[in-house]
């Protein structure tokens, strides 16, 4: 279930924050109040379902094949435009 804003932090978090910063704890306890933080932005991850999943992938992988074409007709142009300017390697 996802909420309907994403980017605003729940309100005890926000008051959470407020009442440690004011407190001036100890480095432990930061870390520790960083951590609970992280918990409850992972919380939030909606994770895709399996076929979101499968095409995410497919369009990552057409991209990819599509700049390695890319790149290899580049190399192969640039390759032969060098024998031309400068000759045939002896």
């Amino acid at each position: 279930m996802a909420r309907k804003i994403i980017d605003e932090p729940s309100e005890d978090v926000v008051e959470n924050a407020k009442k440690e910063r004011a407190a001036r704890r100890n480095p432990f306890a930061r870390i520790v109040l960083f951590i609970r933080q992280v918990i409850t932005e992972l919380k939030k991850v909606v994770t895709p379902t399996r076929r979101e999943l499968i095409s995410y992938t497919l369009v990552v992988l057409v991209f990819v094949v599509i700049m390695m074409a890319i790149v290899v007709g580049l190399d192969t142009v640039f390759g032969w435009l060098a024998i031309v300017v400068f000759g045939t390697p002896s």
